[in-house]
């Protein structure tokens, strides 16, 4: 009997008995983990763990609160709230990948703590572990997207496209009804008809940015398969006998953001030497395209699908479908908490906003945050819901939410071709440059310049949004510092008119034939884009609290009237006797976008008014006006942006901005600049204007001077009633265009 030395290493007496030791995992960075199970909760479900490419469950032996607490922060939650054993969420298929899991509960990913090893486990799926994570996402944990949720099968499944195949179909700008092309590993291939159902369907239309499928006359594409693999000469039909033509099986739930989502068969079983499609063919499918996407002539939805679709809508986005999502209740917009948020919900939004499904959620306010209501939280959509409002939710008053969890999604769109249609040339970044445009010219398509008359901020921002580049910076009038492409000179486009939700300029409005004052060369428009804005929106409460009437005498607004701050009648009055009838109200401006909001020109251009002594950044920055109920005017004053500041910011942030000894100006994300009652030109004259029901309206920054990601939300509006002797302002609200 032989005895080991006190010292003896105990791994070495663990490989002596023939046991294998806990083991740290490798490859700390890679390791991927997900929930799945029944239901669309994203935080909760069976635990998952990718490892050579397949997927795998773990066991639930010695699995308690801290190993589901890094598995939930490695999922990009906050924290565990409890752990499940004994297969709640499913059995699930292929390996037990780990078992006996032991975590000392402040590793950044489960592969960093101990266990059997990979693949080494005495479990049986009966007892594959589920966890039940906190829905509050981390800091930093920015997006649920599609791209992520593939493994390594899944992104050799890459793009899906249709292919016409019928002449009716070929003649279509858009295609909307084809056979079914799989791009897989770099190559395209066609899927199978056999056991093609419609939630495939559902989920290929989704991809492709159309919400909906429709019906396919199968006839007509047999009969056209059919004359094909008659025809001895056919590449087609020799093309079908190899297995690499075909995805042999697909099986969607309708539910799946991506058809790699769904259970895909490239090719029959392993061993089994027969064809992939015997006696089938290409499967087909017919989208619906939505009424944004929609030839002009097509009659329009019906009145019930309309009133859905103005029930939600996407802010502050820089591409058509995509934005923080808002919802209309009790007549008032509100946003949506990001807690339980997912790819599942956010294609609810998209396909009832018209779009495909979701490519992106996301999290944290990263396409801005709003004012007023939070709507919705915990929102739990199964997929199939007509409208985000028929999913199970939680009032969001009650989430304990802030508007730093608004929630955002990016949708698939169709593939117009517009972005092939515009390009820059000669800046100094692929983000500047002149704006050259691809158009018809006789029967012949030609490049060339835009002529920069009239050409201003919306021009620029539609110009960056066909060419994907986020928004407009600054709209340029003369480009002369800058070389374009070599015989793209010439002036094709003049007279651009955008309103600045178009898809490209070639669907604004613009002169037939082409008129340029200047001509090209030095003066064709350009742009300078960026990937983030800023977004000013003004505190409607605060202008309905502080609202009240004066009589000011004119002996104290000679600086008012030389800054054109008092109607046109008091050019007529007995300086200085006699009053003006003042409406005056506090406004606090909020930077909610993701960009600080800076005047145009810098503080060589700004203007020096001697009688108040400041500099004036920009010199129209607000419009106040009083209207008629049927939107006349009958008053009018404004605001020149003398001192553009952060007044004030949230907790814990610096101010950028302040105006004293001629600093610079401006309004940084997150803070809010305010402007007293009691300052000059904070206020309406209304000393013409006679009792009655008034709308009270306020716009900012409102020549579209500077660049913002939502100008929709820069008017304000108010009821107002006006008895001759005071004024009462209610119902104020931002961003309803129409009357409150």
């Amino acid at each position: 009997m032989w005895s080991l030395p006190a010292a003896f290493p105990p791994l070495l007496l663990l490989l002596l008995l023939g046991q294998t030791p806990p083991s740290r995992l490798q490859s700390l960075s890679t390791m991927k983990l997900r929930l799945v199970g029944p239901g669309s909760r994203p935080e909760e479900g069976r635990l998952e763990v990718l490892h050579q490419g397949q997927w795998g469950t773990v066991c639930d032996d010695d699995f308690a609160l801290q190993e589901a607490t890094v598995a939930c922060r490695q999922l990009g939650f906050e924290a565990a709230l409890t752990w499940a054993h004994s297969a709640k969420y499913g059995p699930g298929e292929g390996p037990i990948w780990l078992d006996n899991v032991h975590c000392v509960g402040t590793e950044s990913s489960l592969d960093q703590c101990r266990s059997n090893g990979w693949g080494v486990s005495d479990c049986s799926h009966s007892e594959d572990v589920g966890v039940v994570c906190h829905p509050q996402r981390q800091r930093g944990y920015l997006s649920e997207r599609v791209s992520n949720a593939l493994g390594p099968q899944g992104r050799r499944l890459e793009e899906v496209r249709l292919k016409p195949i019928l002449a009716s179909a070929k003649r279509q700008s858009l295609v909307t009804e084809g056979a079914v092309e799989v791009k897989y590993e770099g190559h395209w291939r066609q899927v199978c008809d056999q056991g093609w159902t419609g939630n495939n369907s559902r989920v290929v239309c989704g991809m492709l940015g159309f919400p909906s499928e429709a019906p396919v006359v199968s006839h007509h594409y047999r009969k056209v398969w059919n004359s094909k693999m008659k025809d001895p000469k056919s590449r087609l039909k020799s093309l079908t006998k190899k297995n690499s033509f075909w995805i042999h099986r697909v099986n969607c739930l309708g539910t799946e953001p991506h058809m790699a989502n769904c259970q895909v068969q490239v090719a029959p079983a392993q061993g089994k030497l027969r064809p992939a499609c015997p006696g089938g063919m290409h499967a087909v499918v017919s989208c619906v395209a939505g009424p944004r996407f929609r030839p002009l002539k097509e009659k329009p939805g019906s009145k019930e699908s309309w009133a859905e679709e103005t029930r939600v809508r996407l802010r502050s986005g820089a591409q058509v479908g995509e934005g923080r999502v808002e919802v209309l209740r009790n007549r008032r917009w509100g946003t949506v908490c990001d807690h339980g948020w997912n790819l599942i919900s956010a294609s609810v939004v998209c396909r009832q906003l018209g779009f495909g499904s979701a490519r992106e959620a996301l999290f944290g306010a990263q396409l801005g945050q709003a004012l007023g209501p939070i709507h919705l939280s915990e929102v739990r959509c199964g997929g199939y819901e007509r409208t985000l409002s028929d999913c199970p939710s939680l009032e969001g008053s009650q989430s304990g939410c802030q508007h730093d969890n608004d929630a955002a999604v990016r949708c698939n769109i169709p593939n117009l071709g517009f972005q092939d249609q515009v390009r820059l040339a000669g800046g100094r970044s692929p983000e500047e440059g002149v704006v050259e445009v691809q158009v018809d010219v006789n029967g012949v398509q030609r490049w060339g310049a835009v002529c920069s008359d009239h050409w201003g901020l919306s021009e620029a921002m539609v110009a960056c949004r066909q060419l994907g580049l986020g928004f407009a910076n600054h709209a340029i009038k003369d480009t002369w510092y800058w070389q374009g492409t070599p015989g793209a000179g010439e002036v094709v486009m003049s007279g651009v008119h955008c309103s600045g939700t178009e898809l490209a300029l070639q669907q604004c409005q613009r002169h037939g034939p082409v008129h340029c004052s200047h001509g090209a060369g030095h003066f064709s428009a350009g742009v300078s884009c960026t990937d983030s804005a800023a977004d000013l929106v003004l505190n409607a409460q605060l202008v309905q609290e502080t609202a009240y009437l004066e009589d000011r005498p004119l002996s104290q607004l000679y600086c008012a009237h030389e800054e054109n701050c008092l109607s046109r009648s008091a050019d007529r009055m007995d300086w200085p006797y006699g009053h003006r009838r003042l409406l005056r109200f506090s406004s606090q401006i909020h930077n909610l976008g993701r960009a600080d909001f800076r005047p145009k020109t810098g503080r060589h251009s700004w203007i020096w008014h001697q009688c108040h002594r400041h500099y004036h950044s920009i010199e129209v920055f607000t419009h106040y006006d009083l209207l008629t109920l049927n939107g006349s005017k009958v008053a009018e004053g404004h605001k020149a942006s003398f001192c553009l500041e952060d007044t004030s910011c949230p907790t814990g942030m610096q101010r950028r901005y302040a105006c004293a000894n001629f600093g610079e100006q401006g309004v940084t994300v997150g803070c809010w600049d305010t402007y007293r009652h009691d300052i000059d030109c904070q206020w309406v004259d209304i000393t013409d204007v006679g009792p009655g029901d008034y709308i009270f309206q306020v716009v900012v920054n409102p020549k579209l001077e500077v660049a913002e990601s939502d100008f929709s939300n820069n008017v304000m509006r108010c009821r107002c009633k006006y008895d001759g002797q005071r004024v009462w302002l209610h119902d104020c609200r931002t961003g309803d265009r129409g009357p409150p």
